[in-house]
């Protein structure tokens, strides 16, 4: 029996190291849009310690089904994310090597929110060289064998996974569980084997 996810927006280090583990994990486009969620936002660490980061909705959505969801682009909020990313991760030993693949996420612009968080899992998938498909659901149901879709909490995370060198570790501790962007940065093609550790 398959496990089911929600579809985040460059995913914390807990829920990528869980979906890595379970042998058939589907990922949910049916279940309603809940804000203030990894749904449509993510954390990483700058100069300033943690930030979010956060994609705007549109206001009229008819649907509160996340595939129905349409991202607002009155701003353009991309720009400033790949700035954000940039003036974070610059200094990290690997953004050079996967820039490409996050100014591409954030240029694809889609038009809903769904779609943006499946793509970012395709292309994570990629780069840390998992070999599994991604697959959606085709309707909402409660007949997993593990269902991770409340699994992790953006408001008050909790999950303390182990240090590894952050780029601003000289003037602050370390922070955990913040986007696989931040660990793949830092660690390049050892956040695999980090995450499988994890399990």
């Amino acid at each position: 029996m398959s496990s089911v996810f929600t579809a985040y927006y460059f995913p914390p280090i807990e829920y990528m190291a869980d979906f890595m583990k379970e042998e058939s994990p589907m990922i949910d486009g049916f279940e309603n849009m809940q804000k203030q969620s990894y749904r449509n936002r993510c954390y990483i660490l700058s100069a300033n310690g943690k930030q979010m980061l956060n994609i705007p909705t549109q206001k009229n959505n008819a649907t509160r089904k996340i595939k129905d969801i349409k991202i607002s682009y009155a701003e353009d909020w991309p720009k400033e994310h790949f700035k954000s990313f940039e003036a974070a991760y610059r200094r990290s030993p690997y953004f050079e090597f996967y820039e490409h693949h996050f100014a591409a996420i954030l240029e694809s612009r889609p038009t809903y929110l769904f779609d943006l968080n499946c793509l970012i899992m395709e292309r994570l998938l990629t780069i840390l060289q998992v070999d599994k498909k991604l697959s959606t659901t085709e309707a909402y149901s409660t007949d997993y064998n593990k269902d991770y879709r409340d699994a992790y909490n953006a408001k008050s995370n909790a999950f303390k996974n182990p240090a590894y060198p952050q780029v601003f570790e000289e003037k602050m501790e370390f922070i955990p569980n913040l986007s696989i962007i931040d660990l793949i940065c830092n660690e390049g093609p050892q956040s695999k084997i980090y995450l499988n550790n994890l399990i």
